[in-house]
């Protein structure tokens, strides 16, 4: 996930991309959200399965809160995003691995019965949605210079990102892992 955002940050400012943007700030979130599953162990922390679920949800929330600003920035701004190999690469790639590791995480959520890790495979679910939606933009504007389509791309993903939240929120998983 490190990796993930790290790429998809510097590829996003290379490229002027709002979706590779919006797609480097949830796996900041998901590194967030991680680090909140993780504090559960921590003796000298106090936080119960519910409370760190709630965490995670509310991480969602601010993510599709993010994912609308960088997109009206991007309109705003007339940003021409160019192409981003690097940022397809990395897109394609979480494509791949983000499915396989929210159905573990919630596999093993639902063996543990811990809410905030149910919530993480909500946030590792939503990071593929997301890895499509803007490998699709990322593409477009590739292919076809169709660049308006990048900050398209990234609100495409607002209304699943807040539903992911609610459930989050209640410490469920999403239906896809």
């Amino acid at each position: 996930m490190l990796l993930e955002c790290a790429v998809s940050l510097v590829s996003a400012r290379a490229a002027c991309s709002p979706s590779l943007l919006a797609f480097g700030s949830d796996s900041l979130v998901e590194l967030l959200s991680a680090t909140v599953v993780l504090l559960q162990f921590v003796p000298s922390i106090r936080l119960n399965s519910a409370r760190a679920g709630k965490a995670a949800g509310l991480l969602l929330y601010v993510l599709a809160g993010v994912v609308v600003l960088i997109s009206i920035l991007g309109w705003v701004t007339d940003a021409r995003p160019e192409t981003s190999l690097a940022g397809i690469g990395i897109t394609a790639a979480a494509l791949v691995m983000m499915p396989v590791l929210a159905w573990r995480k919630r596999t093993l959520a639902r063996t543990t019965g811990n809410a905030a890790l149910a919530a993480d495979a909500v946030q590792s679910a939503t990071c593929a949605y997301l890895a499509a939606i803007t490998l699709v933009g990322l593409a477009a504007n590739a292919l076809f210079h169709v660049q308006w389509l990048d900050s398209v791309a990234a609100l495409i993903a607002v209304p699943l990102l807040i539903r992911e939240a609610k459930a989050a929120m209640r410490g469920e998983g999403c239906a896809c892992c």
